[in-house]
């Protein structure tokens, strides 16, 4: 029941081995032909030929140094191109876009982040500020020598990630929206079609982004929770996200955690959402300035500065209500602790700068919550990503995708 033969059998050989062999010279660069010969095992004709087909779509290059060799001419060094391709990420969120690009080695080339109503506005007028911002991006002078390899979309909200469809997100009052399918003919009248679009939940990117380029990068067992208006997490094992049989694990705001307590967006009530969210944070933490129950959007960026500010000069009702939110995130957390045993659990968003007031207690409280001793090795830290993390982690998911044969490699330079 192998591979079968003739050109589609062929083909897929052959897609298979140009995967590994971006993914080598990615792990080993500067590495020479015969170093990736040597690790992936296939013979030095294949890989002289798959690394001429590589160099041909942009994605390595030789850099002119030479390895050192005993016998025989001395090898040119290779690595890949970071000059030709780019991936986009983008996150709408209740208040916000954010939209960050990197290049093959994930470097970042721009990132932006714009104020945006997206509860008020509606899903179609959010895919169209989509559309606007990406045609932004690529239209920036950094962007427009480069080959796009695709664009992902960081939402909210439970996501039917084969068909990019957005079946819940109840802080964006969005039910049953095909974004994938709708921004896709909005880039084509655009004169942009064909994209390679990915749609997913923002905690799922956000892990991406914290496991790829955070503090603490490569911890292979992590958490990432979110830090907006709604609360989400990301859930990483030995590196590669836990989806669940449907694609929906990681909703931890909507879990039960107080009878009859406040309503949660999502209809319930005594969800973790809605008892530490930071829409519910500041609602008890600025009680003079903002109604106790939601009925507006709100610019959540200046009522966390706000509530920054009245916490560092000693405001008790801040100073309350931030350790109570700080308590039930720590319950929360220890729930997951509990299940999945993680070595570190990841703070972001805008719990970031509430971190000094949010911690401690969140800390002490997992600690009396994990039947392990010492929280079973799990250490809770904030994100150093910021707000951009899920976009960052979007963008990363499409490189990612490309070394391991999920999304198709670019063409040819000299056949486009």
């Amino acid at each position: 029941m192998g591979v079968s033969e003739g050109p589609a059998g062929f083909q897929a050989i052959r897609e298979t081995n140009l995967g590994i062999v971006l993914r080598t010279i990615r792990e080993q660069a500067p590495c020479s032909r015969a170093l990736v010969a040597g690790a992936t095992g296939l013979t030095k004709a294949t890989v002289s030929s798959i690394v001429a087909d590589l160099i041909g779509r942009g994605l390595v290059r030789e850099t002119g140094q030479q390895a050192e060799r005993k016998v025989g001419r001395p090898g040119v060094m290779l690595t890949l191109d970071h000059q030709t391709l780019a991936a986009i990420g983008l996150e709408i969120n209740v208040d916000y876009v954010s939209i960050v690009a990197v290049d093959l080695l994930e470097q970042e080339l721009l990132t932006e982040h714009v104020e945006f109503d997206a509860r008020a506005a509606g899903p179609e007028a959010c895919a169209r500020r989509l559309r606007d911002a990406l045609l932004e991006v690529i239209g920036d002078p950094l962007m427009r020598r480069r080959a796009l390899l695709g664009v992902s979309v960081a939402v909210p909200g439970l996501i039917d990630s084969a068909s990019g469809t957005v079946t819940n997100a109840p802080n964006l009052d969005w039910h049953g929206f095909a974004l994938r399918d709708r921004l896709s003919a909005l880039l084509a009248d655009a004169g942009h079609p064909g994209l390679a679009l990915l749609v997913d939940n923002d905690a799922n990117l956000g892990a991406i982004a914290e496991y790829r380029g955070g503090h603490l990068a490569r911890t292979p067992d992590l958490v990432y929770i979110t830090g907006e208006v709604g609360i989400g997490a990301g859930l990483l094992m030995d590196g590669r996200l836990l989806r669940g049989s449907g694609g929906f694990a990681g909703e931890l705001g909507h879990i039960p955690l107080l009878k009859d307590g406040p309503a949660c967006g999502c209809g319930r009530r005594g969800c973790l959402e809605a008892l530490a969210g930071v829409d519910a944070v500041l609602r008890r933490a600025l009680p003079d300035v903002l109604a106790p129950e939601r009925t507006a959007s709100i610019d959540v960026g200046a009522m966390v500065d706000l509530t920054v500010q009245r916490a560092e000069a000693g405001d008790p009702t801040v100073l309350e209500a931030l350790e109570d939110a700080g308590t039930w995130l720590g319950r929360g957390a220890a729930t997951l602790v509990n299940l999945l045993n993680p070595r570190a659990v990841v703070f972001g968003g805008y719990f970031v700068p509430l971190a000094p007031w949010l911690l401690p207690p969140c800390r002490a409280v997992l600690g009396a919550h994990v039947f392990a001793a010492d929280s079973g090795g799990c250490r809770v830290d904030a994100s150093a990503l910021g707000l951009s993390a899920a976009a960052r982690g979007g963008a990363m998911a499409l490189v990612d995708a490309l070394d391991t044969g999920a999304l198709p490699l670019p063409p040819s330079r000299s056949a486009a």
